[in-house]
C-alpha cells in the first residue's frame, strides 16, 4: 500500500489530500443574500428553507442543484432533511426582522413572528460546527439585552460560545448603510480563533448610489444620468423590504425617503425600467437597481410580483457582508483541530 501511494502523481496526491467542503444547512434563505454570499465564502448547501413561495423559486432559478425546502421553520423537519444536514458545518439565516425592527412594535420575544426558538431548537437538532443569525440592529437595543442574553445562555448549554456584532453593508462595498445584528456561535476551540472581519472599506472609499447606478441610469439614453450620479454622492439609507402582511413596493417610511429625496430619487414606489429621453428628477429606482444596491450581482433573477421581489431584496442579507462573515467562519473552522 506504501509503494502504490508513492507513485501517485503530485495532481493525484493533490486531490486526495484536499480537505472536503465545508457545509452548509440554511433557514428563513429569502432572495438568497446570505446563500449567495455563504457560497462565495466556500460553503456548499445541502438544504435551505424557506417559507415564501416565490422566494424559493427565486433559489430554484438562480441554482438548480440547491435542495430548497418550501416550509415553516416551526414545522417538524422531515427525516430526509435530518439525514442530510447530518455533521454538517454551518447552520445559518436571518429568522425575521418584525419583532424587532425600529419600525415595528418591538414586541420581541412575545411577536408571534419570533422564530429564535426554532432555530434554537434547529442547532440542538444538527449539532453544527457553527451558527450564523442576522437580524436587525433594534435587536442590540438595551431593552432586549435580557432576551440577547437567553439566546447566549441557550447556546451555552448546548456546547457553544457566541457573540453579538453590529456590521454595516458600507463596510464591505456595498452602497447602503444597513447595520444589521449578526450571532456567530461555535465550540471553544473554534471561537477561539474566531475573528470577526475587518471593514473592506473606509468612509472615503464607501461606493455611492450614483457611482453603482450610473451604467443603468444611461441604458435608455436618459441625458441627465451623468448628472444625477454626479449628485447622488452617498450610500443609501437601508432598504426596508417590509413585512408579508404590510411591506409594499416604496423605499420605506418618510425618513427614509426624505433621504432618497436627497439623491434625487422619488421613494414613494418603484419604477418599470430605468429612466428614459425626456425624463425629469426625481426619479424611481427600478427592482433591478435596488439589488444592486443591496449587493447582488446583475445577473440575480427575482421571481415574483413587483412587490414580492421587491421584498426579497429589501429582507435580504447583502452577499458581500454575508461572504465577508463567512469566510472568517471558515477559517476558524479550517484551523480547529
Amino acid at each position: 500500500m506504501r509503494n502504490q501511494a508513492a507513485t501517485l502523481s503530485p495532481a493525484t496526491l493533490s486531490e486526495h489530500s484536499a480537505p472536503p467542503p465545508l457545509t452548509c444547512v440554511e433557514i428563513c434563505a429569502g432572495g438568497g443574500g446570505q446563500s449567495l454570499g455563504l457560497e462565495q465564502a466556500g460553503f456548499q448547501h445541502r438544504y435551505l428553507l424557506e417559507l415564501d413561495r416565490d422566494a424559493c423559486s427565486t433559489l430554484k432559478a438562480n441554482r438548480p442543484a440547491w435542495q430548497v425546502v418550501e416550509s415553516d421553520l416551526r414545522a417538524p423537519v422531515p427525516p430526509s432533511v435530518l439525514r442530510s444536514a447530518h455533521q454538517v458545518d454551518l447552520l445559518a439565516g436571518g429568522v425575521p426582522c418584525p419583532p424587532f425592527s425600529l419600525a415595528g412594535r418591538q414586541l420581541g420575544s412575545a411577536d408571534e413572528r419570533n422564530l429564535f426558538p426554532a432555530a434554537l431548537t434547529l442547532v440542538e437538532l444538527l449539532r453544527p460546527r457553527a451558527v450564523l443569525i442576522e437580524n436587525v440592529k433594534g435587536l442590540l437595543q438595551s431593552k432586549f439585552s435580557q432576551y440577547r442574553a437567553e439566546i447566549l445562555s441557550s447556546l451555552h448549554s448546548l456546547g457553544y460560545r457566541s457573540s453579538w456584532r453590529l456590521l454595516r453593508a458600507c463596510d464591505f462595498g456595498v452602497p447602503q448603510l444597513r447595520p444589521r445584528a449578526v450571532l456567530v456561535a461555535m465550540p471553544s476551540e473554534s471561537f477561539d480563533r474566531y475573528r470577526w472581519p475587518a471593514p473592506s472599506h473606509q468612509p472615503h472609499q464607501y461606493l455611492t448610489v450614483g457611482q453603482a447606478l450610473h451604467k443603468s441610469m444611461a441604458s435608455q439614453g436618459w441625458e441627465l444620468a451623468a448628472a444625477w450620479a454626479a449628485g447622488a454622492d452617498q450610500i443609501a439609507p437601508t432598504l426596508c423590504g417590509g413585512s408579508r402582511k404590510h411591506g409594499g413596493p416604496d423605499l420605506g417610511p418618510s425618513r427614509a425617503r426624505e433621504a432618497w429625496a436627497r439623491l434625487g430619487v422619488k421613494g414613494t414606489s418603484v419604477a418599470d425600467r430605468p429612466p428614459a429621453i425626456g425624463d425629469r428628477l426625481p426619479i424611481r429606482l427600478t427592482v433591478e437597481q435596488l439589488a444592486v444596491l443591496q449587493g447582488f450581482p446583475a445577473d440575480w433573477h427575482f421571481v415574483g410580483t413587483k412587490t414580492s421581489r421587491y421584498r426579497q431584496i429589501g429582507n435580504a442579507f447583502p452577499p458581500p457582508v454575508a461572504k465577508a462573515v463567512g469566510a472568517c467562519i471558515a477559517a476558524a473552522l479550517a484551523q480547529a483541530p
